[in-house]
């Protein structure tokens, strides 16, 4: 007996390392990179109704819900390839930042189209959900998988890893966001700051740095700011941008020192100042 309604959690995501490897023809750019799934999280509700009406409501009245947002679009998606089509009330309860670098968006695609199948008895394979996924967006198809995973191609191309460090975070974001297309397309002509630290941070899980900061950090001087502040912090293992910004993340030496780490951040930027402590998610055995 399949569910009518179902509420799933999707978790923001960090990029552990991302590597720009070149420009594609198909105008899209070359990468490696390690994404982490982490406990901060939006919560989506797919539930199928009665008649053919489509409804979607989200709890930040910023974000469109038209057929603008990812989350119809991965709907719409799913009836053409399954050519099942039903009534659905769809509602996003956001908790993850727009425009962060944190994958929100995608997350809630992902979950959309992982609600959907399993409510109408799972006619698609993860193979087929992630073809689906690669059509909305790069970061899409990782979220199906809810755990630690590296992407390769534009990002599409997504293979689970064992990761069985469960780090401490603490997430610093601005009042502002920052346009994924608009960071890759500046990347090629982008130039280092002077003072700024750019280079791979050796870690136990692996050497973290991300080709996206060099023209992020050009326009929006606040975040190597931040960057450089995170790793003068004694709690501060590494620090990086996640994705293309504009969230900043360290990685602290335990829970204690997040909390810790996380109330200076929160005197340093003020209150309006998005910041949270989070960790990274394992997946149950």
């Amino acid at each position: 007996m399949c569910p009518a309604k179902l509420t799933l959690t999707a978790p923001a995501k960090i990029n552990l390392w991302l590597r720009i490897l070149n420009k594609r023809p198909d105008g899209f750019h070359a990468l490696e990179t390690r994404m982490c799934p982490i406990s901060v999280a939006d919560v989506v509700t797919v539930e199928r109704r009665e008649d053919d009406v489509v409804s979607l409501s989200c709890s930040d009245e910023s974000l469109p819900t038209d057929e603008s947002n990812l989350a119809l679009k991965a709907l719409r998606l799913f009836e053409n390839k399954t050519k099942l089509h039903h009534g659905w009330n769809i509602h996003l309860e956001k908790h993850i930042p727009h425009g962060a670098g944190l994958g929100g968006g995608s997350s809630d695609a992902a979950s959309v189209l992982n609600a959907l199948n399993q409510i109408c008895g799972s006619p698609l394979s993860l193979t087929d959900l992630g073809e689906l996924a690669g059509q909305l967006g790069s970061d899409v198809p990782f979220f199906l998988y809810q755990q630690t995973c590296d992407a390769t191609g534009r990002g599409e191309i997504v293979t689970p890893v064992s990761f069985p460090w469960q780090l401490s975070l603490v997430l610093i974001k601005p009042g502002f966001g920052v346009p994924t297309p608009w960071a890759y397309q500046r990347w090629a002509a982008s130039e280092e700051l002077l003072g700024v630290r750019y280079t791979a941070q050796p870690c136990e899980w692996g050497e973290m740095i991300n080709d996206l900061e060099r023209p992020v950090f050009q326009k929006f001087l606040l975040l190597p700011t931040l960057k450089s502040w995170l790793l003068e912090q004694p709690e501060t293992v590494a620090a990086l941008m996640s994705g293309s910004g504009s969230t900043m993340y360290a990685v602290a030496k335990s829970p204690a020192d997040a909390e810790t780490l996380a109330e200076k951040a929160r005197i340093l930027c003020g209150e309006s100042t998005w910041v949270r402590v989070a960790q990274t998610l394992i997946p149950e055995e």
